[in-house]
């Protein structure tokens, strides 16, 4: 069996970023992208943010441009999804996926967090990117003197309401209690924003438009009783699911978020995290590229530290 210098798990942009700083520094990295490659940005229409860009860049078009840098220097992409793997070794990683077993002398973990969705089935796939989000901050600009909503009481929906009424011209925040569990200051910006508009009690029980989301259903949490909302968008900031199952326990999380210590690296020293899988706070495309890059140039260091 042929051990890998260097594996990484993950193909979103903190994923194939370490993947071309791995891939120039001749560490010949694989790249497991998963059977969903390229990450949140594949359901994202234009980016806006990501530096390098002014007029904007497509979402998928940017992460097959960063799949394409990547292989040019010598990186290897395998559409397969890692199902567990074994750290146990220190100096000989092992990483199973399908009926293949891997070594490696260093891994990447970059597998990213999924956003919460609310679970209405096929409905929301088709709305995905029309009108439907769970980032404001990547998408917010598209809205301009338009109307939306954020599902969510917390610090997070309270943050993306605020910046949304940027651009808006009317921003609702739908929550399913009566009382929203931000901060309190958090919660007293938004009451006092004259362009928010809280809506308690309430849950979205259906999305509705032809190409573009074009209004939600509403259902009363207590009296049951249903109602339409007419808005152009629909932002969800019901927190995030880092992708970590495959790992069973194997690293540190904290609220289901791995632990890094020093940057990118981890308890095991040939083991490196970067991008959303570890970060709850920041959550963007090009802070999960920084980290990529920084897990790669650790991978690296750690690679050259035993010659």
């Amino acid at each position: 069996m042929n051990k890998e210098k260097c594996i990484i798990i993950g193909s979103g942009p903190a994923g194939l970023t370490a993947a071309i700083y791995a891939a120039r520094a001749d560490l010949a990295p694989i790249v497991f992208e998963g059977t969903s490659p390229g990450g949140q940005l594949m359901g994202t229409s234009e980016v806006e943010n990501f530096p390098g860009f002014p007029k904007g860049i497509m979402g998928p078009q940017l992460m097959n441009d960063m799949r394409s840098q990547a292989t040019r220097f010598g990186a290897k992409t395998l559409y397969q999804n890692v199902d567990r793997v074994d750290f146990s070794d220190a100096k000989n990683l092992k990483i199973y996926a399908g009926h293949e077993t891997f070594t490696a002398e260093t891994v990447i973990i970059a597998t990213g967090a999924s956003a919460r969705w609310l679970e209405l089935g096929k409905g929301e796939e088709r709305f995905y990117g029309k009108g439907y989000s769970a980032c404001a901050t990547c998408d917010g600009a598209f809205f301009r003197e338009k109307i939306v909503a954020v599902v969510g009481g917390g610090d997070s929906a309270c943050e993306e309401a605020m910046f949304l009424t940027k651009f808006a011209s009317k921003v609702y925040l739908l929550h399913r209690r009566d009382t929203l569990r931000a901060s309190k200051p958090m919660v007293k910006r938004v009451m006092e924003n004259e362009k928010i508009e809280v809506i308690w009690n309430t849950s979205v029980t259906n999305l509705e438009g032809e190409n573009l989301l074009s209004g939600v259903e509403l259902t009363d949490t207590q009296t049951k009783a249903t109602s339409k909302l007419a808005l152009n968008g629909l932002f969800m900031a019901i927190g995030h699911t880092p992708n970590t199952n495959f790992l069973d326990g194997q690293l540190e999380t904290s609220h289901g978020y791995l632990v890094v210590t020093d940057n990118t690296k981890t308890k095991i020293p040939s083991v490196f995290v970067a991008g959303d899988v570890a970060d709850y706070r920041y959550q963007q495309a090009i802070t999960a590229a920084g980290a990529g890059c920084m897990a790669a140039l650790d991978a690296e260091n750690y690679l050259a530290e035993q010659l």
